[in-house]
C-alpha cells in the first residue's frame, strides 16, 4: 500500500490534483473558523451550541451534512446547503416541468444552462436564508447576541451591519460553490462533497478525545477498555458494511442485436445492466432527519408559549412538553419507528425521481438491446421497475439500520450522541461514499498508466 501511495506522488498530474484539492480544503477550514465581527461568540455558542434544544438540534443535523457553522456563525455560517437546496429543487422541476425536462435531454449544453439557473437560485437562497437566521437569531433578545460595539444606544442593530451580516453569509457560500467547482475542474474528486467530508471530519478528534477523557481503564467498568474496542469493532463494522451495500449492484443481463453489414457481423454480445441497490445515496436519511426535527421546534416553541403560572397547572403545557420530548432525537422510541419509516418513503420516492424505466427501456430499444425474455418497450420498463422497488426495498432497510446504530449505541454502552454519531448515521454514510468514490477516481488516473489500483 505505501508503495502505491508514492506512485501516486510521483505522477506530476495526479500529484498537482491532489496538493489543489488540499489547498482548497485548507481554505475552506480556515474560513470556517472566522466569525462575523458583530457576532457574540460566547453568548451564541451558549445558545446553540450542541445539546442547545430544538435551534441547537436543528443546526447540528444542518452542519453535518452541508459544511456549515450556524451554532457560531462564521464567514462560511451557511455553508454549501443554499446550493444543495438550489440543486435538488432544479432536479424535481426537471422531472415535472416540461422546459427543464427538455434542456435536460439537450446534453451539455443544456447542463451548462441548468448549472447557470442553479447559481442564480443559491444567490436567491442564501439571501433569504440569511436574513432569516439574521432576524430569528441575532436581532432577539435585546441584541444578547450582538457585540456591543456595534448596538445603537437603544440596543438594537444599524441596518447597515445587518446588510453586511447577509451579504457576508452570501459571498461565503457563493465562495464555497466556486472552491467546489475549482476542484471538479482541476482537483480530483467532487468538490461539492469533499467540503462536506471535510466538516464531517473535523469533529472526529473531538470526539475520540471526548470518548477517551470520559473512559476508564479499569477492565469491566461502565466506561472501561471493553468498551473502547467494542466501540472500535463496531465502527469496522458498519463501514465495511456502508462499502459492500454502496457498491451493491443487481446485474440484468441484457442481450444485443446482431448486426450484418458485408461479410461482417456485428453486436450480439451478452451485457449487464446494473442497478444500484443504494440508488437514493444518502439523500434519504437527510429529508428524514431533517424533516422530524422541525415537529420538536414547533412544540418546543408552544410549550414555552403556554408556560403555566407559579402553583399551577397547564394541560396544554404538559401536552406539548410531552410532543416535545416524544419529537427528541434520541430519546423516545416513536421518533426511531418514524424516523425509519420516513427513510423508507424519501428511499422509495427519490428513486422515483431519479429512476426512469420508461426512459432506460427506450434507450435499450433505440441502441438495438434487449432484456432476453421481455419484449422491448413497455414490457421492459415494467421488468426493470419491478426489480428496482425489489432492490429499493433492501436498500432502504440498510438506510435504517445504519441511521439508527447512533440510537442503539448511544443507548446500550451510555456513550454521548456526538460520539455515537460516528459509528452512523448520515455522517459516516457521507463520509464513506465520498472516500470511495475519491479513491475510484485516484485509481482511474493509476490504471490509465498501467499501474495497479489502490483497491487491488
Amino acid at each position: 500500500m505505501w508503495e502505491k501511495i508514492r506512485i501516486v506522488f510521483t505522477i506530476p498530474e495526479l500529484r498537482q490534483k491532489i496538493l489543489l484539492t488540499l489547498f482548497f480544503l485548507a481554505i475552506y477550514r480556515v474560513g470556517w473558523q472566522v466569525p462575523l465581527p458583530i457576532v457574540n461568540e460566547k453568548a451564541l455558542q451558549d445558545r446553540l451550541g450542541a445539546g442547545g434544544g430544538g435551534l441547537g438540534d436543528l443546526f447540528s443535523a444542518v452542519a453535518m451534512f452541508s459544511a456549515a457553522r450556524l451554532n457560531v456563525i462564521t464567514i462560511f455560517g451557511l455553508g454549501i446547503m443554499p446550493y444543495i437546496s438550489a440543486s435538488i429543487i432544479l432536479q424535481l422541476l426537471g422531472s415535472v416541468w416540461p422546459p427543464l425536462e427538455k434542456l435536460r435531454k439537450e446534453g451539455e449544453s443544456g447542463q451548462k444552462k441548468i448549472n447557470e439557473y442553479t447559481r442564480y437560485l443559491t444567490v436567491l437562497i442564501c439571501l433569504v436564508q440569511s436574513w432569516g437566521y439574521v432576524a430569528a437569531i441575532l436581532l432577539g433578545e435585546g441584541g444578547k447576541y450582538i457585540n456591543p460595539q456595534f448596538l445603537n444606544p437603544d440596543h438594537t442593530v444599524p441596518f447597515f451591519w445587518i446588510m453586511v451580516t447577509v451579504l457576508t453569509m452570501t459571498a461565503g457560500t457563493l465562495f464555497l460553490m466556486w472552491i467546489g467547482e475549482q476542484i471538479d475542474e482541476y482537483g480530483i474528486g467532487n468538490g461539492i462533497s469533499l467540503l462536506i467530508m471535510a466538516g464531517i471530519l473535523s469533529g472526529m478528534p473531538g470526539a475520540v478525545l471526548k470518548l477517551l477523557k470520559n473512559s476508564s481503564w479499569e477492565l469491566g467498568s461502565e466506561h472501561g477498555p471493553q468498551n473502547v474496542l467494542g466501540l472500535v469493532l463496531l465502527f469496522v463494522a458498519v463501514v465495511v458494511g456502508v462499502v459492500y451495500i454502496t457498491q451493491a449492484q443487481r446485474r440484468i443481463p441484457t442481450q444485443s442485436a446482431k448486426h450484418v453489414r458485408g461479410r461482417r457481423v456485428f453486436g450480439g454480445g451478452r451485457q449487464y445492466l446494473p442497478l444500484r441497490v443504494n440508488q437514493a445515496g444518502v439523500m434519504p436519511i437527510i429529508f428524514a432527519s431533517s424533516l422530524l426535527l422541525f415537529p420538536m421546534m414547533a412544540f418546543k416553541w408552544l410549550e414555552g408559549a403556554t408556560m403555566p403560572l407559579p402553583n399551577t397547572t397547564s394541560f396544554w403545557h404538559s401536552l406539548w412538553s410531552e410532543l416535545a420530548t416524544t419529537f427528541q432525537r434520541n430519546q423516545s422510541f416513536t421518533y426511531v419507528v418514524l424516523y425509519i419509516v420516513l427513510i423508507y418513503f424519501f428511499c422509495y420516492f427519490w428513486t422515483a425521481i431519479t429512476f426512469n424505466p420508461r426512459e432506460m427501456a427506450d434507450n435499450l430499444k433505440d441502441h438495438g438491446t434487449f432484456i432476453p425474455g421481455y419484449r422491448p418497450g413497455r414490457r421492459t420498463a415494467d421488468h426493470l421497475e419491478r426489480v428496482m422497488v425489489r432492490i429499493t426495498y433492501v436498500g432502504a432497510g440498510f438506510l435504517a439500520v445504519v441511521a439508527i446504530v447512533p440510537t442503539i449505541v448511544s443507548h446500550t454502552m451510555n456513550v454521548d450522541y456526538q460520539i455515537a454519531a460516528f459509528f452512523g448515521g448520515t455522517g459516516l454514510l457521507i463520509v464513506v461514499s465520498v472516500a470511495f468514490d475519491l479513491v475510484q477516481k485516484i485509481d482511474s488516473h493509476l490504471i490509465m498508466r498501467n499501474y495497479k489500483g489502490l483497491l487491488e
